[in-house]
């Protein structure tokens, strides 16, 4: 049986895409390549030294985001992959991109509260005595699609780098699994 493919979608440090691809590139999928719509990003670097290419395609160089969507869309459908991935993927996505790719997130809180942006931020100053993470399908309302897998853990006492951590350690373990559990269930 050949590996599935699957690209990584990313716009920062890459530490979930440099988890993901040491955990299953080349053992249990094929990493086919990564895109990033900034140029700047630290995961490039990650990426590039565990032997995956990465595309960028900076979204300044567009004039709306559905000009950038039908690049990224045509990237994506050219390397035949059975699974897009966004790490830390920070571009609002269109319908252009929605209805024509499969594909997974990953978001720090558990949805469906505390959607979209810094939420990170808004779980852990909420009165809520737990936090966790979420990972969800990809649709054109934000974070909004059917939840695949979350996992949850006591907040008490906990300051915010000590939140932090635990949320980035809960992501490496729980990711992993969420693609490999879409991979295989279709």
């Amino acid at each position: 049986m050949s590996l599935k493919k699957i690209v990584i979608l990313f716009s920062g440090e890459g530490t979930n895409l440099e988890n993901l691809i040491q955990k299953l590139h080349q053992k249990s999928v094929m990493v086919v390549g990564a895109i990033t719509n900034n140029p700047d990003a630290k995961g490039i670097q990650k990426a590039e030294n565990l032997g995956v290419a990465v595309t960028i395609l900076n979204h300044k160089a567009f004039n709306s985001r559905e000009a950038f969507d039908t690049k990224l869309v045509e990237i994506i459908q050219n390397l035949k992959v059975d699974l897009t991935v966004l790490a830390g993927f920070m571009r609002i996505l269109t319908p252009i991109f929605t209805d024509q790719i499969k594909a997974i997130n990953i978001h720090p809180s558990l949805l469906p509260l505390f959607k979209g942006a810094n939420a990170l931020e808004r779980s852990f100053e909420s009165e809520m005595k737990v936090g966790g993470i979420s990972v969800h399908e990809v649709v054109t309302e934000i974070d909004g699609g059917k939840i695949i897998m979350q996992e949850c853990f006591d907040k008490s006492d906990m300051d915010f780098e000590t939140f932090k951590k635990r949320i980035h350690k809960s992501e490496h373990v729980l990711f992993p699994n969420a693609v490999m559990k879409v991979l295989t269930s279709h």
